[in-house]
């Protein structure tokens, strides 16, 4: 099988960024997605950068399509709590900061129930506000596990697709490329391709 991502597993790199958080950058950021655990017997996917630098890991440790599912920086420190709510329809999804889930979601995901009629998947709000400066929708795309993240304004924030090769060759179904618009919270966009995931059943 060839490489998934550009080069070898290494650490980031301690260089410093113009940005406050570790995971808003400037540029354009492309990342790697492999639908895969790392944790032996465990479901979930890992994050690589452009460079090939294992970035973000997500794990389940529980049964496959579980209600609670973790995203973790490199060292194992979850950055994001998530949490399906049992609904009689369609489910929606909220997004802790760090472990846990108590307080108020940072984050909330909601199936959109007149999906068939249109692109869009689920509509998110962050902070659990409803005004609709705070909204993203998930948007899908032609091709299988494809989507798009646009904000309230309509602008693509991130992109994923299915990866390719430099020869133009497609790899599996569980290997996904993601591009991230500069000045957006690369963490918060990995955390809704997990819930993409789980809508799906992929992990």
């Amino acid at each position: 099988m060839g490489k998934i991502h550009p080069e070898n597993i290494s650490s980031p790199s301690s260089s410093s960024s113009s940005c406050s958080s570790p995971y808003v950058t400037s540029i354009r950021e492309t990342f790697t997605i492999w639908m895969k655990s790392l944790v032996f017997h465990g479901n979930g996917c890992t994050v690589f950068n452009s460079k090939g630098e294992l970035v973000f890991r997500v794990d389940n440790y529980q049964e496959r399509c579980s209600s609670e599912v973790f995203l973790m920086d490199l060292n194992g420190q979850v950055l994001f709590s998530i949490k399906k709510e049992k609904l009689r329809v369609f489910g929606r999804w909220n997004g802790y900061l760090c472990g846990g889930f108590k307080g108020r979601p940072w984050f909330q995901v909601r199936k959109n129930c007149t999906f068939s009629r249109g692109n869009v998947i689920c509509n998110v709000n962050l902070g659990y506000e409803k005004s609709i400066e705070s909204c993203y929708k998930i948007q899908k795309l032609d091709r299988k596990s494809s989507f798009k993240v646009t904000n309230s304004t309509g602008e693509i924030v991130a992109e994923l697709k299915q990866k390719q090769s430099s020869r133009g060759f497609a790899y599996g179904d569980d290997v996904l490329t993601l591009e991230v618009e500069p000045q957006v919270d690369q963490s918060l966009i990995v955390a809704l391709v997990t819930v993409c995931g789980l809508i799906s059943r992929k992990l």
